[in-house]
C-alpha cells in the first residue's frame, strides 16, 4: 500500500468526499439520516462563503479518506477553535497512519490559526476510535453533553 498524501480538498474532491460520508454513515448505522449531495456539499466548501473546510488522504490515485472541520469559538479562552465534524478512512487503508496523519495536519493547522482548542465528538460504542483519540492525546469530557435542535424542531424557530 502506498503512503498516503494529506492536502487540502478541491472541488475535484467533492464526490470522492460525497461517498465517504455515505460509508462513514453506514458504519455509524446512521445511513438514513444522510441527505447530503455533491450537489448541495460543494458550496458549502467551495462557494461565496463557505461553513466548512475539508482536507483528503490520497493513496494509490484515490481519495482514501476526509476530514471535514469548520471554525468555532470559547468565550472562555476568547479565542477561535477548530472544530472536527467528521473523519473517516476507508477500512482498507486504517492501520497505516492515515487517520492520525489527517489529525496531526488538522493539529497543527489549528495551531497555526491560534486556536485555543482543538474539539470533536465520537460515539461512545466506538471503543477503537475512542482508544485511539486519547492515544493521539484527546481528552474525553464526560461531563458534556451535545444538544441538537434539528428538522422539524429547528423549523419552529422560523420567524
Amino acid at each position: 500500500m502506498t503512503p498516503a498524501s494529506i492536502r487540502p480538498a478541491t472541488p475535484d474532491d467533492v464526490e470522492a468526499i460525497v461517498a465517504l460520508i455515505r460509508e462513514l454513515a453506514a458504519f455509524e448505522q446512521l445511513a438514513h439520516l444522510v441527505v447530503v449531495t455533491p450537489q448541495s456539499l460543494a458550496p458549502q466548501l467551495f462557494g461565496p462563503r463557505p461553513a466548512a473546510e475539508a482536507i483528503v488522504a490520497e493513496a494509490d490515485g484515490a481519495v482514501v479518506g476526509f476530514a471535514l472541520f469548520f471554525p468555532n469559538f470559547s468565550t472562555f479562552l476568547g479565542r477561535p477553535g477548530l472544530y472536527l465534524e467528521d473523519l473517516y478512512v476507508r477500512p482498507a487503508h486504517r492501520g497505516g497512519g492515515i487517520g492520525r496523519a489527517l489529525l496531526e495536519h488538522l493539529g497543527a493547522l489549528a495551531v497555526e490559526r491560534g486556536c485555543g482548542r482543538f474539539e470533536w465528538s465520537v460515539l461512545d460504542w466506538n471503543a477503537n476510535a475512542i482508544g485511539f483519540y486519547e492515544r493521539m492525546g484527546a481528552q474525553l469530557l464526560p461531563d458534556w453533553r451535545i444538544c441538537r435542535v434539528a428538522g422539524d424542531a429547528l423549523e419552529r424557530y422560523r420567524r
